[in-house]
């Protein structure tokens, strides 16, 4: 008999241990959910994140869908997520009226901080973003000054091309592009505006037809990474268009069509800082520390002029290991 006691104290025994290295495990996990972990700005976002669990020795699982169109798939990541039991969550959310719910049900059993984009909901802990509105505001001046150098005026018709409809990031650079250009450019009007489907041959087949069906065209807005790419490639397949583009973020294709003179701007955030501090703001949260509710994670506009200043560089080739 005394035996068999013995085997189930040692079997209570272990069976607690791996409870408390599994809640111990738990408790120094801290997701990061994306929008698309194959994107390059959203692989710097995560190199962030990875970085900044290195130094505070906690894991940092990697989530998201493969398109951020898939607005399923990130919930699903976020259910996944929640049921680990993790220290916190980091989330960008996909789609501000889509999220909006699940985010809510899941601050009720973990403490979420959102970066990038907001959902409609004010359940975030904190939330880490680029001022979207000042960049949209910063990529109007720019477009305006790009166009002024090349025809000597700054008026004439331009184009807005957005990647999704309903994105919070994109709502509100839309807002400040179009109120910076009301406000201080009265004589550059938007001749058109075209959202896209989140794919960056979306944003080349709309900018072909821009230049087809509009022929005054002086300029256009692409307002994130995707649709960028896709314009700049339009643009690069027929140089004798005259139109001038500022792009939002950058990839090395950007960079390169930046330094090619196809395209005159970009507006870059700094992902790898929003990764960093996403991590450690979640990881102060889950210790119980005060932080700021909102956090702003900057905003650089960069042109050739200045690609070959040391911090633009860090800004645009940010580490990804």
């Amino acid at each position: 008999m005394k035996r068999a006691l013995d085997f189930v104290a040692v079997a209570a025994l272990v069976g607690a241990l791996g409870t408390g290295i599994a809640a111990r495990a738990a408790a120094e996990t801290i997701p990061v959910i994306v929008k698309d972990t194959t994107a390059q700005y959203w692989q710097i976002v995560l190199a962030g994140a990875r970085a900044a669990g290195r130094d505070l020795h906690i894991d940092v699982p990697a989530m998201g869908a493969q398109s951020e169109s898939d607005i399923s798939g990130q919930i699903s990541a976020l259910e996944n997520a929640v049921s680990g039991k993790p220290a916190a969550i980091v989330i960008a959310p996909t789609q501000a009226a889509a999220l909006a719910n699940p985010i809510a049900e899941a601050s009720q059993k973990v403490k979420i901080i959102g970066i990038d984009s907001a959902a409609n909901t004010d359940t975030f802990t904190a939330f880490l973003s680029t001022d979207n509105t000042h960049g949209g505001a910063v990529a109007a001046d720019a477009l305006a000054e790009a166009i002024k150098a090349k025809t000597g005026a700054a008026k004439g018709d331009v184009a807005l091309i957005v990647s999704l409809p309903g994105v919070g990031s994109l709502d509100q650079r839309t807002k400040g592009f179009k109120d910076e250009l009301a406000q201080k450019w009265p004589d550059i009007k938007i001749k058109a505006e075209r959202i896209g489907d989140g794919q960056a041959t979306s944003g080349l087949n709309i900018m072909t037809d821009l230049i087809t069906g509009n022929p005054n065209l002086k300029g256009v807005f692409a307002s994130n990474l995707t649709m960028a790419q896709g314009a700049s490639q339009a643009l690069a397949e027929n140089r004798d268009s005259g139109i001038v583009m500022v792009g939002f973020d950058s990839d090395p294709k950007l960079v390169k069509m930046l330094s090619d003179g196809v395209i005159a701007g970009l507006v870059v955030q700094d992902p790898y800082r929003m990764g960093y501090d996403g991590v450690k703001t979640a990881y102060a949260v889950a210790k119980g520390e005060k932080v700021d509710k909102q956090i702003d994670t900057g905003v650089t506009l960069v042109s050739k002029a200045n690609l070959g200043d040391p911090k633009i560089q860090q800004l645009v080739n940010p580490k990804t290991d």
